[in-house]
Formats: C-alpha cells, structure tokens, sequence
C-alpha cells in the first residue's frame, strides 16, 4: 500500500524557527520556499552527496534531493579518497558542499532565499531518503539505505520521549553520522524543532551558539565532549537537557554533567543499522528503556531489534540482559576479554582509566597484529594525562583492574586520534602505539 509522509509537519506553524544563524531565526516557510526552489534546479539523477556541516544547507540538500527522487549518500568522512571511491560505486549523481574550492559541485548558500513561505510535499514513506554508512572503525564501512518511514519516526519517537515541547537545539556531532542525522537533521524536518545551524566543537563555542537561541535549549553531543566542556570549566546557559551517544557515558561523568549545567543527561542507544532504539537517564541506572513501538528478541544469543518502521529485523553487535520494557547493556560482544578464566570489558576497563584523576583522555584496546610468534598481543593503552607519568598511570590503574587485564604497554599521548563522533579508528590506534 502506498503511503506518503510529510517532509514538514503540516500542523507547524510556518514562521516558526527552524534554524538559527547569524543571531536570527530561518523560518519552516522560508526553508521550505528554498528547498522547492533548489528541486526545481536539480538534475534527475539518481544519487547525490551531501558533504554539508552546516545544519540549514544540509536539510536543504537532503529534502530538495527526496523531492527530486534522488537518494543522499552521507559517508563517513570527506575525505577525497573516501569521496572519490563514492563516486566510482554510485555514479550519476550530484556533490553537495558549503564551501567553494573543493570537491563539491553545487555550493550551497548559507542563507535562505526572499521568497514567499511554503510548505513541503509529502513524499512516498518507502522512498530510500538516505544511504547511512558506519563510521568504519574496525573495518570498512557498509552502507544503509534509511526508507522515509524509518528516518521520520525515529525523529517523532526521540522528539517525544525526549523533547516534550518544541526546543531549541545545538548539535555537536556531524549530519553524517545516524546519530547527528536523527537529532541535528531530522528533528527539525520531522518532529518541529529548530537547531542552530552551525556545528561548534570548542567549549566556547559551544556556551556563544547555545547563548545565541531563545530557551528552552537542548545540548545534543557525545561523551568526548562534555569531558571537554567540564574540562574547561565552561559556563553554559540555562539547558532543558543534555542529550548523548556514540559511546558509553559513566554514571559519574554523568553526575558531574548534571550539576555543572543544571539539566538532566539522557543518552540514546542505536545503531547505524537500525538508528536509535531507547533511552535513559544515566544516573538513574544501568537500565535502558524501549522507545515507543519498539521491541527486542533474541535469536540465540543475539539481539534482534523489531519496529514496525523497520522493513525487516535487525541484529546487534551488543549483548544485552532483556528486562520488561527494556534492557541492560553487558558490553559489545567483540569487547568481552576472558583470560585465565575470569573476564572483563574492553568498555568497562576504558571506564576505569578515565576515572582516575588527571587523565584526561584515553582508550584500552586489543591490538590485532600479532608478534614475530604469531601470538596476538595483550592489552595496550593510550592515554592523555598531562600531569602525570605513565608510571603514575599504570600504579592507579592497578588499583582498579585485575592485574591480568592491566595493559602493557601504556603511553602518554598529547592527544588521542578520535573523529568527529569521538570515536577511535582502531588502524589509527594502532599506529600511534607502534610510533609510541
């Protein structure tokens, strides 16, 4: 059956915001009069590239795209190569950007157009809006394609469990990444929020963005960044929530979150295969609850996450503890350590390090070369703690870990090589501890 679902709510109001930029608001109807203006001009192609940080041209791209029939590739970085190769895989197709001078072939304007508001036309709900590729940390990454349906209510079920009341948005992580996508992209598109154009990374950048939007203002963000901010000591404006993912958030960091900026800390769970599937308060426990009309069984000993929005089930790389309403989250099954008949996290000891005080980043890692014997290597760390010595490091640590699962070696960094979504490429990884 044939199904079609609006690119913008068609209740909203059309001069609501729906972007900030530049210390004013760009209406839904002056975003919409733009995106019919550029489908108008696009070519019937049947892929297209959005390269696009700033969060109005990428909506902009990404709707006038559907409206085409077109479907967005988002890759996992912009790269020439990474781009080049896109290229060669799904040929026929446009390169959207925000800067003149690269690689992209329609620049597109930061700023809406003087036309009269309008409104979007609905487009089919099994339409594949956007092809998702995962972030490739530990391997290659594999594309997604994302049907409307799915995009539109992963944006209504995060907007209602999440955001109770139209709010105010800024966005730390990229459009590119699912997680960037469903909260900078497609609550605005979907659900009636507005977000602030810009992606601010820096802590100061992050408290003027915030500062320049009207309340109530939801930080949405990773775990690298709000060690940052708390790391810096950066005062922020009134929030009405903090919300993160694309890595584990501890119940302390959380805490100190909380009472540094006076809001309440959720995270998302998800995936790039099925986007996001539930939520929690962090310092109210390990628990997980279910977003609305999602449910979770296992096939053998792997979870397998069903919604009606999704075409088909989906398998998780977790292992997860089933618990009515939800689950408890026992660690990425590739993270699961057992030597000497006891066992441990790669997750839970990366947890331990960056609790001790003064370091201020760090990662324990399994190395996947294996030495001149063909023995694969035992755990090793990278760690940022400029006030202390990797022995001081090593002497905390054995406080907190069994001594079998304490890494060797561990090193001293200046920094550690994550990507915009604070992840850490494990080739990368091991690089610097082979140059360490």
């Amino acid at each position: 059956m044939h199904e079609d679902l609006p690119l913008l709510p068609p209740d909203g109001d059309v001069d609501a915001p729906m972007f900030w930029q530049d210390g004013a608001a760009i209406s839904r109807g002056r975003f919409a009069a733009g995106v019919v203006a550029l489908a108008e001009r696009l070519p019937v192609q049947p892929w297209a590239v959005n390269l696009c940080d700033n969060r109005y041209t990428f909506c902009t791209a990404l709707a006038a795209a559907a409206l085409r029939g077109m479907t967005t590739l988002l890759p996992p970085n912009a790269a020439p190569t990474t781009v080049a190769a896109l290229r060669l895989a799904y040929p026929d197709g446009v390169i959207f950007g925000d800067e003149a001078g690269g690689i992209a072939e329609w620049i597109m304007p930061r700023h809406a157009p003087e036309l009269p508001g309008a409104w979007l036309p609905a487009i089919a709900a099994d339409h594949p809006v956007a092809l998702v590729f995962t972030s490739g940390s530990t391997g290659q990454p594999q594309p997604h394609p994302k049907r409307w349906r799915s995009l539109h209510q992963a944006a209504v079920l995060i907007g209602r469990r999440l955001l109770p009341s139209p709010s105010n948005i800024v966005a730390t992580v990229p459009l590119q990444h699912m997680y960037g996508l469903e909260t900078a992209a497609l609550l605005p598109l979907a659900a009636g929020h507005a977000v602030f154009a810009a992606r601010p990374v820096f802590p100061d950048d992050v408290r003027a963005a915030l500062a320049a939007m009207p309340a109530p203002r939801v930080l949405v963000t990773a775990p690298v960044h709000i060690r940052a901010l708390l790391n810096a000591g950066t005062a922020l404006p009134p929030l009405a929530a903090v919300v993160s993912a694309t890595a584990p958030l501890s119940a302390e960091l959380a805490a100190r979150a909380e009472k540094a900026f006076g809001a309440p800390v959720h995270e998302i769970y998800g995936c790039t295969e099925a986007g996001s599937i539930a939520t929690r308060r962090t310092i109210e426990g390990p628990d997980w609850r279910l977003l609305d009309g999602i449910d979770l069984s296992l096939c053998g000993d792997s979870p397998e996450v069903l919604a009606m929005h999704l075409p088909t089930p989906v398998s998780l790389q977790d292992r997860l503890e089933l618990i009515p309403g939800g689950f408890r989250l026992l660690g990425r099954a590739s993270d699961l350590l057992k030597v000497g008949g006891r066992r441990a996290s790669l997750s839970d000891l990366t947890q331990k390090l960056l609790s001790i005080p003064g370091v201020i980043d760090g990662v324990v890692f399994q190395p996947q070369r294996a030495d001149q014997d063909g023995i694969v290597q035992r755990l090793a760390a990278l760690v940022v703690a400029p006030t202390l010595s990797e022995a001081e490091v090593m002497q905390a640590l054995a406080h907190l870990i069994d001594p079998i699962f304490l890494p060797r070696p561990l090193r001293l960094l200046a920094a550690l090589p994550r990507n915009a979504v604070g992840k850490l490429p494990q080739a990368a990884l091991e690089r610097l501890l082979l140059e360490a």
